[in-house]
């Protein structure tokens, strides 16, 4: 009997340190994924579609400049298709609104209409536009907007760090795509909240 009593006891404190184990490995689990700096490890492990992939520019190669997490919105507004008849309307892109973050979980800045990116209280700005022909990648999923690469605006230098920058990336978005619902009807607008990481990239000499 006592010998019994001390494998319940060794089976009692197994499970017990066990349980502890667990609930100490969700919690640290729990605390990494809350961390400011997740979703930023969590974007160096994607694979960048071909798409929007950086050139080798060879033999220098290329260095990043910055990467910002940006959480806000994408905002649209209701357009009627040419040429319907009774009227119906599709959303038009407006543009962008969102707060960009450090690694740190600090707010560093804004992105807005242009594109443009601006760091707050520092001569840091720089202003995105498209290749030709575009280059894009589709989101994870329905309801999260493309992944972009894009080139400094042409006549809009960019300044203070973003300087040199020659390449920005849009990666890791999630929402942000125009609602499935078609407009009811003119001057209608909606907000669709949206998270994304920006890479700024500069070509070696």
């Amino acid at each position: 009997m006592h010998l019994k009593q001390n494998g319940y006891l060794h089976s009692a404190l197994a499970i017990t340190f066990l349980v502890t184990a667990l609930v100490a490995c969700n919690r640290e689990k729990e605390t990494i994924t809350n961390s400011p700096a997740y979703p930023f490890i969590q974007s160096e492990k994607l694979i960048i579609p071909a798409a929007i992939a950086l050139p080798q520019n060879l033999p220098g190669g290329n260095s990043r400049v910055a990467t910002y997490f940006a959480e806000g919105v994408q905002k649209y507004r209701s357009q009627q298709i040419a040429g319907s008849s009774p009227a119906t309307y599709e959303w038009i892109f407006v543009a962008p609104q969102a707060n960009l973050y450090d690694i740190n979980g600090d707010k560093v800045g804004t992105h807005s209409a242009g594109p443009s990116w601006q760091l707050t209280g520092v001569n840091d700005s720089i202003y995105g536009q498209q290749f030709s022909p575009p280059q894009f990648a589709p989101g994870t999923d329905a309801s999260s907007i493309d992944w972009l690469l894009l080139k400094p605006q042409a006549g809009r230098a960019p300044t203070g760090i973003f300087e040199k920058v020659s390449y920005i990336q849009r990666i890791a978005t999630a929402g942000g795509k125009a609602p499935f619902r078609l407009p009811n009807g003119p001057g209608e607008t909606v907000d669709v909240i949206y998270t994304a990481m920006y890479r700024f990239t500069k070509i070696n000499p």
